[in-house]
């Protein structure tokens, strides 16, 4: 079965609480907005990981590209709530 990014947002869900979590992309690579209080006081870097770390080995067995926004709740809404742009 093809990996969808429904399936993926479900991935990332299981492993990490998110208040907002969106996903697109073709199969492939894929996109994501990730807004968990889990990223309060990480660097970037550490953001990325813990996300990496929720998918474990899918991501070097399922995915091949996962661009993404991490943030944190309060800076997601200073922003404006943005979702994924394409």
């Amino acid at each position: 079965m093809s990996l969808t990014p429904e399936i993926l947002a479900g991935y990332i869900g299981n492993g990490l609480a998110c208040r907002h979590l969106e996903v697109q992309g073709d199969g492939s690579h894929f996109f994501a907005v990730i807004v968990s209080e889990a990223f309060a006081g990480l660097r970037l870097i550490q953001r990325h990981q813990k996300v990496y770390g929720a998918l474990g080995e899918r991501m070097r067995e399922e995915i091949h590209a996962l661009s993404m926004k991490t943030l944190t709740p309060e800076e997601w809404e200073q922003a404006g709530r943005p979702g994924v742009q394409v």
